[in-house]
């Protein structure tokens, strides 16, 4: 698949998803999801605040 064609699925441009895969940039969690959406994946994450876990899941 190329970059192309999950950022027109997720509705982000090809340079999102380039910069995504080569860890270029700090990415925003709503790209990230519309993108897992869109490839019919999961994505799970724990964040860690003042001593307490959140998860995101």
């Amino acid at each position: 698949m190329s970059q192309e064609e999950p950022g027109q699925l997720a509705g982000v441009k090809k340079a999102q998803i380039s910069k995504l895969e080569n860890s270029l940039t700090d990415a925003r969690f709503d790209t990230i999801i519309k993108v897992f959406k869109a490839l019919n994946d999961r994505v799970s994450s724990n964040v860690e605040l003042l001593n307490h876990i959140v998860e995101l899941g």
